[in-house]
């Protein structure tokens, strides 16, 4: 019987559908990372920013930040020991929670949280790549869990470009656009468990990152047991939150704020860590 011709043609690249590719695998500073490249938007003033046009342009990102942070975990380690535990809120991909993990073999863990789910993959799957195993990620939001235990949030186009950590959660009186625009009421939604910090129930807490998009003042509020409970150092981020909230928590338990550009630190009248902050106080 002779040959005859293949019609099917299902298979052929004519017909094939295409997928675009977003999250891409790349070389840095931290380390190889899982990033989107669509992870960008530019300001009023024609300025592009997001983590992962940080990382495309330049292999790393915010490294004063995660250089600040890596020298506080270590003077913890110096004066209270092996052990030591930070927290990474709103932890995106993991630059920080990666920096941590692998400054901190050893002697320490991380405990890091995203609630974007997509970017939550990412961020477990840097953790898997770069061997951190004293990491461990959740794909939650943070905030006051007392009356309802999730948050119902939109659902980004992770194929189109936007600066994915700078999305609020939560709709703010004056919300920055991130490239997309947000619908909060009509949108698809996404149901992520809600956490508060207490409900952690940890041991032990050396050092708080937090990056929330306007939710600090209620994350840090979730979170007060435990902050007078083990004193921790924190850096907070204060552009859309405000500096004045986070004193009034802060500074009535005993904290002193200093200034870090966006964000602020903050570290206990009782830390011995205190005597090495140069940094200007407010």
């Amino acid at each position: 019987m002779p040959n005859q011709p293949i019609n099917d043609t299902s298979n052929s690249i004519d017909n094939r559908t295409t997928r675009p590719i977003s999250f891409i695998l790349a070389s840095t500073h931290t380390g190889t990372m899982i990033l989107n490249r669509q992870d960008y938007t530019s300001n009023a003033n024609g300025e592009y920013f997001g983590v992962g046009y940080q990382y495309l342009t330049t292999s790393e990102f915010d490294q004063h930040e995660i250089n600040l942070a890596l020298q506080l975990l270590r003077l913890r380690r110096q004066y209270y020991g092996d052990g030591v535990q930070a927290l990474d809120c709103g932890a995106n991909i993991g630059a920080h929670s990666i920096a941590w993990g692998n400054e901190m073999t050893h002697w320490g863990n991380v405990l890091s949280f995203e609630a974007q789910e997509r970017i939550y993959y990412a961020l477990a799957g840097n953790i898997a790549i770069n061997n951190c195993f004293n990491v461990r990620a959740l794909n939650v939001a943070l905030g006051d869990d007392s009356q309802e235990k999730f948050l119902f949030i939109p659902k980004l186009d992770y194929n189109q470009h936007a600066s994915f950590g700078s999305f609020e959660l939560k709709p703010l009186a004056r919300s920055e656009f991130i490239g997309q625009n947000i619908d909060y009421q009509h949108a698809e939604k996404i149901k992520v468990p809600l956490l508060s910090l207490d409900s952690l129930e940890l041991q032990r807490l050396d050092f708080i990152k937090m990056d929330v998009e306007g939710m600090e003042e209620e994350v840090l509020k979730s979170g007060l047991n435990l902050i007078k409970r083990f004193k921790p150092i924190m850096l907070v981020e204060i552009l859309k939150t405000g500096l004045q909230p986070v004193n009034n928590l802060l500074i009535p338990l005993g904290y002193r704020i200093f200034s870090q550009g966006i964000n602020i630190l903050a570290v206990h009248e009782q830390d011995p860590v205190l005597k090495h902050i140069t940094v200007n106080s407010k």
